[in-house]
């Protein structure tokens, strides 16, 4: 029988020195937020990108998990309203041990997408903070995957594949270099200009060794990690070229009908693990063949939450191949946002709205 994988002694926060202990972080949320007399303050991107950054975002990420397992917090996965030319998004969380409950609501339309969260005091109701988002979700995405990497993959990865070169991609490879000893990256895409200019800048950005591949496999064979940051909508590698102990971090489809891993990758899985297994079955479209093909059942995905809380598996051996799929929390933004809310109030920085 597989022995459960020790539970790591400190979490992520504490073991990196990322954010004070979690009793000092929602005592200071709370008193932040009662002593401003509730005013709603408005964060801009540049603000949300000066206030937090990624190895923050990695121990708020595990504490929310953490929490969740315990029962201190709830998730409401996404829904969608769709009109002529614009798609609504709507997804929330409530955060006892924060205080808060709080939203995500994003539009897309051909011209792109806009992202807010708003935060409200769990106490009064009343609107104590309105976010943009954009900047928020990638830190959030890539922390989600950061924390994932930490429990599930091998502890001296150096090599990464990655597959993507847009701004999710950015973050997921900022992430894992934060929490494991990544020197070379193997980064595929469909144009060669943009796979080139990707490994130039995040070379120069990270202190890595970035390097463009020209064929998708050289992106996920005879790796410790894969991650897929797409938009395909159809698998962007063949999961029998896998090696024993690779994680697979697939991020890019929150969608029934995008796959970027096909069923080779669910077939050969060791240990399957997702942010929400409830989120997951609603729209995540790489299980879909998998399961018309009958070589995954929802029986074998696990929930992060309980990874990290030490009651269930990350990987069983260093031979397993170990998925972990990720479609995106409301828990996850605000846990980030309240914290975005201490430092603004802290700082001096930010807008007050006149409610």
């Amino acid at each position: 029988m597989p022995q459960l994988q020790p539970k790591n002694p400190l979490p992520i926060s504490r073991r990196r020195g990322i954010v004070r202990s979690h009793g000092t972080l929602i005592a200071e949320a709370l008193s932040n937020v009662a002593g401003a007399a509730m005013a709603c303050l408005y964060l801009t991107e540049a603000d949300v990108t000066r206030l937090l950054d990624m190895r923050a975002s990695i121990g708020l990420v595990e504490e929310a998990f953490r929490r969740l397992a315990a029962g201190d917090a709830e998730n409401v996965p996404r829904a969608r309203a769709r009109s002529s030319g614009i798609i609504l998004h709507t997804m929330s969380a409530a955060a006892g041990y924060l205080g808060l409950v709080g939203w995500k609501c994003y539009t897309t339309t051909v011209r792109g997408a806009r992202f807010h969260v708003g935060l409200y005091d769990a106490a009064s109701g009343e609107l104590v903070a309105l976010l943009e988002a954009d900047r928020l979700g990638q830190l959030r995405t890539g922390a989600t995957t950061g924390v994932a990497v930490e429990w599930m993959a091998q502890p001296e990865a150096k090599e990464l594949g990655l597959f993507g070169t847009g701004t999710q991609a950015r973050t997921q490879l900022e992430a894992v270099a934060a929490v494991r000893p990544i020197k070379i990256v193997y980064v595929y895409s469909r144009r060669e200009e943009r796979r080139i200019s990707f490994a130039e800048e995040m070379s120069a950005r990270l202190g890595l060794d970035v390097r463009p591949v020209d064929r998708p496999q050289e992106a996920a064979e005879e790796l410790p990690i894969v991650i897929t940051a797409t938009a395909s909508r159809e698998p962007v590698f063949d999961g029998m070229g896998l090696a024993e102990g690779t994680l697979v971090c697939a991020m890019g489809s929150n969608a029934l009908n995008r796959a970027e891993i096909d069923a080779n990758v669910l077939r050969r899985a060791d240990n399957i693990v997702c942010d929400s297994v409830k989120a997951c079955q609603i729209e995540a479209g790489d299980f879909v063949d998998a399961l018309e093909k009958g070589v995954f059942d929802w029986t074998r995905a696990v929930e992060l939450a309980d990874v990290v809380a030490g009651r269930a598996i990350g990987h069983s051996t260093p031979q397993s191949i170990r998925l972990f799929k990720s479609v995106g929390l409301a828990i996850e933004d605000v846990a980030l946002g309240s914290k975005l809310l201490e430092l603004a109030r802290q700082q001096g920085v930010g807008t007050t709205l006149p409610f």
